[in-house]
């Protein structure tokens, strides 16, 4: 497999604020969760607070919220980061697509087992999807794994 690459440069203050799960790969904590958002906030000492958000079941269910927190870990990029909301554990989140003006951002791991698709509005256009899924494949997901997740306001994130 060949070596993933990350965007060569995030201002990871733009990168604050909260971001729409447009699709992803099916994950144990994500499970029967629709509308997820991450939303991420700078913290003083320079790790990031992590709040992700989601309804059980459907769009009308209850909101279920976990509590975590990054770190960036390649300073030269600050594309590579760590997010942990179980102490001792954390998971690679490398950002491997963004948008110019950070309007969308695919996420992703080297072991290609975690792959989101994220946009800072609850839908994204179809024709920005498409070309996402395709680099996300030529950089070696299977993206036949994707699911798209239901946002508050669509019922399809795809427009």
């Amino acid at each position: 497999m060949s070596e993933l690459k990350t965007v060569r440069h995030v201002d990871v203050t733009r990168y604050m604020g909260t971001w729409f799960e447009i699709a992803k790969f099916p994950q144990r904590f994500e499970k029967g969760l629709v509308g997820i958002t991450a939303t991420y906030s700078l913290l003083p000492n320079g790790k990031v607070r992590v709040i992700n958000a989601g309804y059980q079941g459907d769009l009308n269910g209850k909101l279920r919220m976990a509590n975590g927190k990054a770190w960036v870990v390649d300073t030269g990029t600050n594309a590579k980061l760590k997010v942990s909301f179980f102490w001792p554990f954390a998971a690679d989140y490398w950002i491997i697509e963004l948008g110019k003006d950070y309007e969308h951002a695919v996420v992703g791991d080297a072991s290609r087992k975690y792959l989101w698709i994220l946009s800072r509005t609850p839908q994204m256009d179809g024709s920005v999807y498409k070309d996402l899924l395709e680099r996300s494949r030529q950089k070696g997901f299977d993206i036949s794994r994707l699911e798209k997740n239901p946002q508050k306001g669509s019922n399809d994130p795809i427009s």
